[in-house]
């Protein structure tokens, strides 16, 4: 398919956590959308994906802000569908919150589990959050020209769909253990990446956060 003179992002929130701002993250990423020389949107809410309006429908890369909230199975899997075609998925932080069935995952979210390529399970033993190292341990266009850093943010641990992932940046726990904060992945005809950096501003107004969101979008988009 060809380009489009310019490439088009749309920044999507959605949820019902209270401890995450939205509404300024939306802000936030649109504008790194437009430093990286995409034509961005914002917009609110997941069900969009199943017959899709314009403006969604033309987007060449989604970035989800999302804490929770109501995700409906079949826009999950219109999602994944339209990114299997070719389309970019960029998922922030709690974009990887699901819902609980017992002690695993409720079903209805397993189309963007398989996505996304993980779901979260805690912030880990000790403090929510912290300074710390974020090393990155890849070549990538995604981490081009970005060096290992300090930063304050929330800690996330998660659990991979599946191995089919390469590992961009991690941290180390205080017991030694090694945790993955960045990792990018094909599917289908697309390209996907996580971030489980960006909790608030703390993290948004770093420069290495930011060029790595910058990125993450155009890698997704196939533009790197």
């Amino acid at each position: 398919m060809p380009y489009l003179s310019t490439p088009r992002a749309m920044v999507v929130v959605n949820g019902d956590d209270i401890h995450h701002d939205l509404l300024s993250a939306a802000g936030v990423f649109q504008h790194l959308g437009v430093e990286a020389g995409f034509a961005t949107r914002k917009a609110m809410g997941t069900s969009r994906f199943v017959d899709p309006r314009p403006e969604t429908a033309e987007a060449d890369v989604y970035l989800f802000y999302t804490a929770g909230g109501h995700f409906a199975t079949d826009q999950q899997q219109a999602l994944a569908d339209a990114v299997r075609a070719g389309k970019g998925l960029v998922g922030v932080h709690g974009a990887n919150i699901l819902g609980w069935q017992g002690d695993g995952l409720d079903p209805a979210d397993r189309p963007l589990f398989e996505l996304l390529g993980n779901r979260y399970l805690s912030h880990g033993p000790g403090h929510h959050e912290g300074r710390h190292t974020i090393e990155i341990v890849a070549d990538h266009p995604i981490t081009s020209g970005v060096s290992d850093f300090e930063l304050f943010d929330e800690y996330y641990e998660f659990e991979l769909a599946d191995q089919d992932v390469t590992v961009l940046a991690q941290r180390h726990r205080a017991d030694g253990a090694v945790i993955p904060v960045l990792y990018a992945r094909e599917f289908g005809a697309g390209r996907v990446v996580y971030l489980a950096l960006g909790h608030d501003m703390r993290s948004w107004g770093e420069p290495p956060v930011r060029t790595l969101v910058r990125q993450a979008l155009l890698w997704a988009a196939g533009r790197d």
